[in-house]
């Protein structure tokens, strides 16, 4: 499926220390297994980043294999979020993005502070998703062609 730029996918939260971060991860991970490679860009930021990934993201997503230990929450602009194509947020953004960005809100509820459980169904939900955008997005693609 290869073109001349990447398909480029933003995922945001206030912090980036959780919600965005997972989606981010499990974007890189669909990207891999449909064998998209260069031509799906991933980015994940925050409006006021945290100073870590909160440690209960972290060991639940442990448990799918998924290392976020080295990952760092960070600001994103608005100029990196127009040029993606697709920006998830998670329930916690007023983003005012141009026109040709299309804007999904995914109304998730805060991991940090959640007991395992709570972060693991979140989890769930934020990986059916993703792989749902993927879907969605690549079908459309496709149809266009």
């Amino acid at each position: 499926m290869s073109q001349s730029s990447p398909v480029q996918f933003g995922f945001v939260c206030v912090q980036n220390a959780g919600r965005s971060q997972m989606s981010a991860a499990f974007a890189e991970r669909e990207r891999d297994r449909r064998g998209l490679g260069e031509d799906v860009s991933i980015i994940t930021g925050g409006t006021y980043p945290a100073e870590a990934i909160h440690e209960e993201v972290i060991e639940t997503m442990r448990e799918l294999d998924v290392d976020l230990s080295g990952r760092v929450p960070r600001e994103v602009s608005t100029e990196e979020l127009e040029s993606c194509d697709v920006v998830a947020t998670m329930g916690c953004s007023t983003l005012d993005l141009d026109a040709e960005t299309d804007v999904c809100d995914w109304d998730l509820p805060d991991p940090d502070g959640k007991d395992p459980e709570e972060v693991r169904a979140i989890r769930d939900e934020i990986a059916s998703r993703v792989e749902a955008l993927f879907d969605e997005y690549f079908a459309e693609v496709e149809a266009k062609q």
